[in-house]
């Protein structure tokens, strides 16, 4: 009976119906698959400017239904090389497919991604380092933590 529950909740998940509590996007090499044809196409830029400056990227990709709905899965891409690399980590960006193409829809996040069960507009929000709460706008992923007040001021000056 556990079997078949957790075939069950596999189906569900790979349809796109419900996504598992927290469940992390892996990002793997994938050498010759579907997946990794299609970031190359997407990412052709980053990776040619990579090896222009000498340094051989690594690409990672992974994919996860976003929609509350049935339909086609959505595709991160992260670039590793010196260049695209910091002190946060490697940059990573998630492209949905929409109108016959692919569109970015999040740039530049770092850190473990995780699909929460909660939603917005029909898209599970994404969560970075476990609390960074990322929404769907209807258009592309918003951060929902606020900006911090910077003070812009010389403060030799007051």
């Amino acid at each position: 009976m556990l079997k078949l529950r957790c075939l069950c909740l596999a189906a569900a998940w790979l349809c796109g119906a419900a996504a598992p509590r927290d469940a992390t996007i892996t990002l793997t090499t994938q050498p010759g698959s579907t997946l990794e044809a299609t970031a190359l196409k997407l990412v052709a830029g980053d990776l040619k400017q990579s090896r222009s400056d000498g340094d051989p990227p690594l690409m990672l990709v992974g994919s996860a239904h976003l929609s509350t709905r049935p339909g086609p899965a959505a595709l991160f891409v992260q670039v590793q090389s010196a260049s695209f690399c910091g002190s946060a980590g490697c940059s990573t960006s998630v492209y949905v497919q929409r109108r016959g193409g692919w569109i970015k829809v999040m740039d530049s996040i770092s850190g473990p991604i995780q699909l929460s069960p909660r939603s917005h507009h029909g898209m599970h929000d994404l969560l970075v380092h476990g609390h960074d709460r990322f929404v769907w706008t209807g258009s592309a992923y918003a951060d929902t933590l606020p900006t911090p007040d910077i003070d812009l001021r010389d403060s030799t000056k007051h």
